[in-house]
């Protein structure tokens, strides 16, 4: 089952405008986002069927996209 995109600005559309400065003035910021926007990709798939994915390898995708999202946002608010 397809649970839809997670992106950050999706999620936290009242952040979006921290979002986008961080991903431009902070290079570990913008590296977690592109790499929590790669693993959010591969869940997707997952998801849909377009790749095939062990319960345990899309448990443990999931798992990782949930830590990428709470050190983000932790960074988020940081910064605010």
């Amino acid at each position: 089952m397809h649970t839809g995109n997670h992106a950050l600005t999706r999620d936290f559309p009242e952040l979006k405008e921290r979002i986008q400065g961080l991903r431009q003035s902070d290079q570990h910021f913008s590296r977690l986002n592109d790499e929590y926007n790669a693993v959010d990709v591969e869940v997707a798939r997952g998801e849909t069927g377009e790749q095939n994915l062990s319960d345990e390898h899309m448990e443990s995708l999931k798992k990782q996209r949930a830590l990428l999202k709470d050190k983000l946002y932790a960074m988020l608010k940081e910064t605010a």
